[in-house]
């Protein structure tokens, strides 16, 4: 570097949106660019997808990695498909395992290590991806990644402030292969400063070569068993071997004249639904944007949405309930009476029965759009990094539950309940938007707090994706941007929410990418939108 700047910027910056035929959003410039290029090497919005997600393992390691699990929705020019692509607890894995180690009191696996560690569903997610629905040679997909890992990459700002938080996180640092992956000169990164990660380097170019192979069934996965063997670990090669991604349809729910998609549970996208169900019964609208009125009747559905989407999802075979129980347009209409304008409430899950992440997105001229999503969980997942190859893995198995009998407990070859979600928004059953807000619990409510702003009150995507956000903790608990009304935040501290302001938004608040479909996609194109949020961009031609 040849000048030392100050990489903050004091002053406030609108993003406008992107009008184009072909399209990426996500939340690092270089990892967009790899799917445009794609697009322009005659690949599709699939390839382009795949391309981008290879390389925000790298350039957001922070967020996601070789070791993330994935989920995606994507219309492939006639229909929706939906890929769970979240891996399953090791089979070793019984409540028994957990208590014996960590006592009877244990409510959850730990956080760090390897008994937190799930198989990783994100590389088998972009073969199953690749094979359906792919134009391009599935290795051409990683040679941006490849090129980008061998060379390395200038560190950006945001993602090099959440690099140097964890840095201080003595539970994530200590954890076997942290440091010498992501702590090269004995701390994080600083901004500008070139990154280099040939480890993951090395398993880009054998999983391009086998089409995944090596990272389930050879070199990469006997590393990953071998690593667990010897640092006290569970996981097995036959473990990574068993695993498949699985095609699903999608869950949905009517809004404004739309209709928003969701992945059905192990995830918490039905959380998203409920709060618009309920919404449905309250006339958002009468209320003006920003106001206190429609900040607190989204707070108050969201919060409903939550006391059920906690109670009673987790793996479809192990819920008491179904989605559809869930959704039921009756009980919505129940639950949303429940809600008073006059003050805040603190809902319990109610009765349904009857007798961190990173996201993308992208399209295409042909009408293709995907809506992928990818994730390490909590930053950097485990902390566990593979030596030599580079997989940081992530923490999914903490989201188990060692409770007996409920939905999301623990058990050999389960998936655990999962906070990460793509959104999808069609209208008389064809494509008006790929969307989805990264973040941990924040997902869900992004997805709500920006649609009610797209279809209710007519903002563009990027004004939705601008503007301030608050976040639903528990209880009475909200944190909300420090950019959001100051009347409003009082209105709603009058009513008895709990309101706390924070001003990191990479976690807290989530990151949006939005692609919002004009009409005819080879000549309209779409409208396009990246969160101020975080280091990204749109791009498109």
């Amino acid at each position: 570097m040849t000048h030392k700047f100050d990489w903050t910027n004091p002053y406030p910056s609108t993003r406008t949106p992107v009008f184009a035929r072909n399209v990426v959003a996500t939340s690092h410039p270089l990892a967009a660019q790899a799917g445009l290029r794609m697009l322009a090497n005659g690949g599709n919005a699939v390839d382009a997808a795949i391309a981008t997600a290879a390389v925000m393992t790298l350039v957001e390691p922070c967020s996601n990695g070789l070791g993330s699990d994935a989920f995606c929705i994507l219309w492939d020019g006639k229909e929706l498909h939906g890929l769970n692509a979240s891996g399953c607890a090791p089979q070793a894995w019984t409540p028994e395992f957990f208590r014996n180690k960590y006592g009877a009191d244990a409510k959850t696996p730990p956080k760090r290590g390897w008994d937190g560690v799930t198989v990783p569903g994100a590389v088998a997610g972009w073969v199953t991806m690749s094979e359906r629905f792919g134009k391009l040679p599935f290795a051409d997909l990683m040679a941006p990644a490849i090129e980008i890992a061998e060379r390395g990459y200038a560190v950006p700002v945001i993602v090099q402030q959440k690099w140097t938080l964890a840095a201080a996180v003595s539970e994530l640092t200590s954890q076997p292969g942290f440091a010498q992956a992501f702590l090269p000169k004995g701390r994080a990164p600083e901004v500008g400063e070139l990154f280099k990660f040939p480890d993951a380097a090395r398993s880009l170019r054998l999983i391009a070569e086998t089409k995944g192979e090596a990272f389930y069934r050879g070199e990469i996965a006997e590393a990953v068993a071998a690593f667990a063997r010897q640092t006290g670990g569970s996981m097995t090669a036959g473990d990574l071997a068993g695993f498949k991604p699985e095609w699903v349809k999608t869950i949905s729910q009517d809004y404004a004249g739309h209709t928003l998609h969701e992945i059905p549970p192990n995830g918490q996208g039905i959380a998203a639904l409920i709060a618009l169900g309920i919404l449905k019964h309250h006339d958002v609208r009468a209320h003006r944007v920003d106001s206190v009125a429609s900040q607190h009747l989204q707070i108050e559905a969201m919060k409903l949405a939550f006391a059920d989407t906690y109670r009673y999802v987790g793996e479809p075979g192990d819920m008491a309930v179904s989605a559809a129980q869930m959704l039921d347009p009756g009980y919505l209409a129940e639950r949303a009476k429940l809600i008073s304008m006059e003050r805040a409430q603190d809902f319990g899950a109610g009765n349904p029965v009857k007798g961190g992440t990173i996201y993308l997105s992208t399209a295409d001229e042909s009408g293709m759009m995907v809506s992928f999503i990818q994730s390490n969980y909590m930053g950097f997942g485990s902390g566990l990094v593979v030596p030599g190859y580079g997989v940081s893995l992530q923490n999914r198995g903490h989201c188990f539950t060692l409770e007996d009998g409920h939905a999301n407990q623990v058990a050999p070859g389960k998936r655990p309940f999962h906070t990460i979600i793509p959104a999808f928004l069609t209208k008389d059953g064809k494509p008006v938007m790929s969307y989805g807000v990264m973040g941990g619990n924040m997902q869900p409510q992004g997805h709500m707090q920006t649609l009610v702003r797209m279809l209710d009150y007519g903002q563009q995507p990027q004004t939705a994706c601008d503007a301030p956000r608050w976040r639903y903790n528990e209880g009475l608990s909200l944190n909300v941007e420090s950019a959001m009304d100051r009347d409003a935040v009082q209105g709603l501290r009058a009513l008895g929410h709990e309101i706390a302001e924070i001003n990191d938004s990479y976690q807290d608040f989530g990151a949006g990418q939005f692609i919002w479909s004009l009409g005819d996609p080879a000549a309209e194109g779409y409208a396009a939108a990246s969160d101020p949020r975080r280091d990204g961009a749109a791009v498109g031609f």
